[in-house]
């Protein structure tokens, strides 16, 4: 599909690896300029490199999403650099596996929350800022198939999950008739960098035989869908939760 961002401007959070880099790549191929922000420095200016290299328009902001300071600055340099902000993928955000509820120390619960949940929220507040003076934008927020199912040892990242599907309807209603659409994507297990260190405790095989499809996703597929929410041929899709899960949930 041609998705055409041609003169637009794109912002990926987490974009140094996994399905952040792939979306921000595939930004890129498809015309839009692409500010990169993570917290990871070496490795967002590696890729924002890479992609300038294979013949894309990018940059690296440092950015941890718990700060609103840098929030803001990395949405302005979208602006300083490209004049506008067309998409944005909220996308980073931290794993947790293998901790009881009885073993939950507050700092970490605290530390999920400030970068899955509240990193969400200030990217939001202040790319709806941005879209709103141009009229128009559409945002993805990442939620997870474990913001719909549980699993044992997950309950921090699950609380995120499922709080970041209900904020992304929540925004997406405030935003009716200003032009911008929020919507979210919901993976299941994806071959990333974030899945091997899962993997470390858990067989790969086990990850695979979860889904009906009988493998995990790719990050390309879910760029794949975060660039079609973001694109016109998503029009009409707003407050919409979109399940990539090689079937899991129609078990």
């Amino acid at each position: 599909m041609d998705y055409n961002f041609n003169g637009k401007a794109a912002l990926v959070t987490g974009a140094a690896s996994g399905i952040g880099l792939a979306t921000a790549r595939g930004f890129a191929r498809e015309g839009a300029s692409v500010i990169l922000a993570d917290i990871n420095v070496e490795g967002g200016e590696a890729a924002a490199a890479a992609i300038v290299a294979e013949g894309g328009t990018a940059a690296f902001v440092a950015c941890d999403v718990s700060d609103e300071t840098q929030v803001e600055a990395a949405v302005g340099a979208a602006v300083e650099r490209y004049g506008r902000l067309d998409c944005a993928f909220n996308n980073a955000g931290i794993e947790q596996g293998g901790v009881p509820i009885t073993e939950q120390e507050r700092e970490s619960w605290d530390r999920y929350l400030a970068i899955n949940l509240t990193g969400v929220m200030l990217c939001m507040k202040h790319e709806v800022r941005q879209m709103n003076k141009q009229g128009s934008g559409a945002i993805v927020n990442a939620s997870s198939i474990l913001g719909v199912v549980g699993a044992p040892g997950t309950h921090a990242y699950t609380a995120t999950k499922a709080a970041v599907a209900n904020i992304t309807r929540s925004v997406a209603l405030e935003q009716i008739g200003s032009g911008i659409r929020v919507n979210a994507t919901c993976p299941a297990a994806i071959d990333t960098p974030m899945n091997e260190r899962t993997m470390q405790s858990v067989p790969r095989e086990w990850l695979e035989n979860m889904q009906p499809i009988g493998r995990m996703g790719t990050a390309d597929e879910v760029a794949n869908a975060v660039l079609w929410l973001c694109s016109d041929a998503a029009s009409y899709v707003t407050g919409h939760t979109l399940y990539l899960d090689g079937g899991f949930l129609a078990q």
